[in-house]
Order: C-alpha cells, then sequence, then structure tokens
C-alpha cells in the first residue's frame, strides 16, 4: 500500500494526494440511499498527463478509480466507492476555459469548471450557456453535460447530448482520444488547431462512430474526460418571463406543444405548487404556506432578445405565444403570486442560493426522474400519487418537474421527494416510496435512460441484449474494469 501511495504521489504531488479521515468521509457517502463506502485515496490532478498516468497506475495496479469533477452535495449514488480499496480522482483543480470562438459559439472547457465560474467568462465575451433548472453552485458543467442533465432551453437541443460537442478522453486502457470534428486532425494541440481556424464545431464521429456516446450517462465507467467543447448562445440583450398558471396539466400540455413546433420562446419548462416554491423562498417555513397558495401547475415561458433587433424578435413571439396560451383556454403573465417573471428569470440565470433548492424545504430529497412523452406526464402523476398514498407520503409535499427535451420530441419527467433525514421514521418511509415508485414507473412504462443505484438493475435486467452490448464495449475500452467498477451493469 505505501508503495501505491508513493507512486500517486510522484505523478500528483504531495499536496494533491488524501488519505485522511476527514477527506475520505467527505467522498464515502451522498445524499442518495446507496451505501456509504470510504474510498482508500483522493488524488486531484492538474491536467490530462496526470490524469492519463493515474488510469495508467490504476491498470497497472488494479485499484477501481472513480472521477469526480463537481463539489458536494452529490444525489446520485455514482461517486460513492463500490468496492473497496478505489481511489477518487477530483477533477476540480482542472477549472481553465482553454477557447472562446465567438463567432462559432463554442467555448473549450475543463471538467472543474462550474456553471457560476463558466458564465462570469462567458459574459465578458457576449456569450450564454444552457443550463439546468438551478444547478447548484458546486455543480461542474462538464459532468452535468455528460450525464445528460435536462437543460431549460429546448429550442437549442437538437439532439439529447446538446449542447455538447468534441472531447478529449483518456478511456480505461489509458489511451488517449479526441472525438467528434477533433478526432480527425493529426494534432491534439488546441491552440494549433485555433491557428488553422478549427473550432471543434461537430460533435459526430470521427468517421462513422459517435465516440462520445459511449461516454455519455456512463458515470465515469468508461473513461475521464480531461475537456470538451460546448455550444453557446448569443447573451440576451432584453429577457423576459411569462407564467401559465393552470389547475389542469393537460391544458398547459396542450399548449407547450403549440408552442414547441414553432420552436418559440427559450426557456420552456413546467412545475407544480411545491418545487416552484422551493424555488422562489428559501425559507423552509415559508414554503408549505407558499405551495398552498400557488396555481397547482405553471408553464414558464421565456423569451429573449439578442444582438439584432431584439424588441422585435420579442414582440412578435410574445403576440404569437400569446395567442397559443388562449387558444388553450389560459392566461399569460408576468407577475404571480407577488413574483415578478424577470425576478425569477435572473435566478434560473444562476446557480442556487444556499441552501440548495431541493433541500430547502426538509433539508433532503430523492428525485425519480425518467424520459416519456410530454402528453403522457399526467399517466405517471397518477401512478405516483397511489404509490405515494399507499405509503402515507404527503402528496402536496411531492414536487414535479417537467421538461421538453429535444424540441420537444421528448420529455424529462421528475419527481422530488423531500424528507427530514434526521427523522428515522420519515427517512424510512422515503427509502421504501423511492424503491417502489421506482418499479411502477418502470412497469408503467417510464423510460430510466440514466440509471443510478437500484434503478440499475431494473433497467438492464429487463434488457439482456443491451446489457451484453454494453459489457462487450466496456472491454474493449476498459477491459481491466479499473473505471467505476459496480456501476451500471459492470
Amino acid at each position: 500500500m505505501a508503495d501505491k501511495r508513493l507512486e500517486l504521489m510522484q505523478i500528483v504531488g504531495v499536496d494533491n494526494l488524501f488519505d485522511d479521515s476527514a477527506t475520505l468521509d467527505i467522498y464515502s457517502k451522498d445524499n442518495s440511499f446507496v451505501p456509504s463506502r470510504r474510498p482508500k485515496m483522493v488524488v486531484r490532478p492538474s491536467d490530462s498527463a496526470q490524469v492519463q498516468s493515474i488510469i495508467r497506475w490504476a491498470n497497472k495496479t488494479a485499484t477501481t478509480l472513480i472521477p469526480v469533477s463537481s463539489g458536494p452535495p452529490h444525489f446520485r449514488g455514482d461517486t460513492v466507492p463500490t468496492v473497496a480499496g478505489a481511489v477518487v480522482v477530483d477533477l476540480s483543480r482542472m477549472k481553465r476555459l482553454l477557447s472562446v470562438d465567438r463567432r462559432n459559439r463554442i467555448v473549450i472547457i475543463e471538467p472543474g469548471l462550474t456553471y457560476d465560474e463558466l458564465q462570469a467568462k462567458l459574459t465578458k465575451e457576449g456569450l450564454s450557456l444552457s443550463r439546468p433548472l438551478l444547478p447548484r453552485r458546486s455543480k461542474s458543467v462538464l459532468s452535468s453535460l455528460l450525464e445528460r442533465e435536462p437543460m431549460i432551453t429546448p429550442k437549442y437541443q437538437w439532439t439529447l447530448m446538446e449542447p455538447l460537442r468534441c472531447l478529449g478522453l483518456i478511456w480505461g486502457d489509458g489511451s488517449k482520444m479526441s472525438t467528434g470534428e477533433a478526432g480527425g486532425y493529426t494534432s491534439e494541440n488546441i491552440k494549433e488547431q485555433q491557428k488553422k481556424h478549427r473550432s471543434f464545431v461537430v460533435g459526430m464521429g470521427p468517421n462513422n462512430v459517435d465516440f462520445y456516446r459511449l461516454v455519455s450517462a456512463a458515470q465515469g465507467t468508461m473513461g475521464i474526460i480531461t475537456w470538451a467543447s460546448v455550444k453557446c448562445e448569443l447573451l440576451p440583450s432584453i429577457r423576459k418571463l411569462y407564467f401559465v398558471p393552470s389547475n389542469d396539466l393537460q391544458k398547459l400540455i396542450d399548449c407547450a406543444y403549440k408552442i414547441l413546433r414553432v420552436r418559440f420562446g427559450d426557456e420552456l419548462f413546467i412545475l407544480n405548487s411545491a418545487n416552484l416554491a422551493s424555488v422562489i423562498s428559501s425559507a423552509s417555513d415559508q414554503i408549505k404556506s407558499l405551495s398552498s397558495q400557488l396555481p397547482h401547475w405553471v408553464l414558464m415561458i421565456g423569451i429573449a432578445g439578442r444582438d439584432y433587433l431584439p424588441r422585435e424578435r420579442i414582440a412578435f413571439q410574445e403576440k404569437d405565444i400569446f395567442e397559443f396560451v388562449h387558444q388553450s383556454g389560459l392566461e399569460m403573465t408576468t407577475t404571480m403570486h407577488r413574483v415578478e417573471g424577470n425576478e425569477l428569470l435572473e435566478k434560473l440565470y444562476n446557480p442556487s442560493t444556499e441552501p440548495y433548492w431541493k433541500l430547502r424545504y426538509k433539508g433532503g430529497c430523492q428525485d425519480i426522474f425518467f424520459i416519456t412523452n410530454l402528453n403522457e406526464t399526467p399517466k405517471f402523476m397518477t401512478t405516483m400519487h397511489s404509490t405515494a398514498q399507499a405509503f402515507k407520503y404527503p402528496e402536496t409535499d411531492i414536487g414535479v418537474y417537467i421538461q421538453p427535451l429535444h424540441q420537444g420530441v421528448c420529455c424529462h419527467c421528475e419527481f422530488n421527494l423531500p424528507y427530514d433525514p434526521d427523522n428515522g421514521e420519515e427517512l424510512t418511509w422515503a427509502q421504501k416510496l423511492f424503491a417502489k415508485a421506482s418499479e411502477q414507473i418502470l412497469f408503467s412504462g417510464g423510460f430510466f435512460s440514466r440509471p443510478y443505484g437500484i434503478w440499475a438493475d431494473m433497467a438492464y435486467n429487463r434488457d439482456a441484449a443491451a446489457t451484453i452490448m454494453l459489457k462487450k464495449v466496456k472491454s474493449l475500452f476498459d477491459p481491466n474494469n479499473v473505471m467505476n467498477s459496480g456501476k451500471l451493469c459492470f
């Protein structure tokens, strides 16, 4: 063990290797129901050369590596060791913005950059990045994109991988590769390629294989990404956010389909009153009462005007969106329950303030999320509420987030189950409800495209062919199974 430690120390330096109890405890658990386990060590590399050396060391010593780029709190269980003796590779030191190409709206980033840090740099260039709903301040941009976290601007999502494009990755066998357009160049030097006006815009390839799909939502089981090119949008000069409230979810779905069909608006998503109250208020004692005063469902529609004719862009979209809303028998407003739309929009353009919005109500929260069609979501509301009733879990506490994806082709449906982690009885209820509701949703047709924790067995046990194929791919790129062993079907 001492030899292993010394070898790792020679790679990352004495100040970037940690094996003290306090540090190991941080990485041994998260806010999920995955059993805790301490890693053996934590290392923090500073560049791709160190990452490659660490992976080669892991192959030589048969040590499991767990890549981590976001800071706590974690929620999925994918960064908690499954096997003994694992080493956490914390990429948070790799924070460089390697390139900005405003003309093509492409930036190249390292995995340690958070949304807060990146947007501050992009604002100076007149750019903005599509983002999830109120990510936590410690959330890595690259981690979020690799795990296909839903973005709140579906009209810019040409594929489910958007806005991710090219990757620089090191496979589990220690070999280095550039994907997409970048993989077709003989030199891996980004600055050399910039001099030739190459911007790493195209994510597909190289050749006929979209290698970046193999590491998407792989939970670090295939390799480690050391840089990525990401598509940005121009920073709006004028922004507006509208509320479309209703107690009838079906009406909001019909309205959303009309807007998605013509690709109007920027932000577009639906929250129920429980989640909207948690977004608006940071005081736990106010969230319950606020939730009871809000409409049961609210469709959020953001409209933006950019460089050219910004006011005219907003005006024509407003006019047509108003018409779509009225056709659905609804009303659109910029103010709701003393909350201004632009005030909430400012929150949406920034990470969540502390405490993280999902933890504000009770201190703990479990998420059940899956992909379905937008018009199928009411069916899953019935499934979730009937399961909650069976466990005597208060239905009014359940948060719901519906996010159209891929320009409305499908949607991300998410249930948030708040609970008090210090209340043993409530914690047990939440665990049982989480497991049972996940089963019921799967049986009802919910597609768990990102199977964390217990979802992995549920998903892969139903698809033997996909499981066999994934294991074959894993054996090609990580033959010694050193990358996050025990996750997914590995």
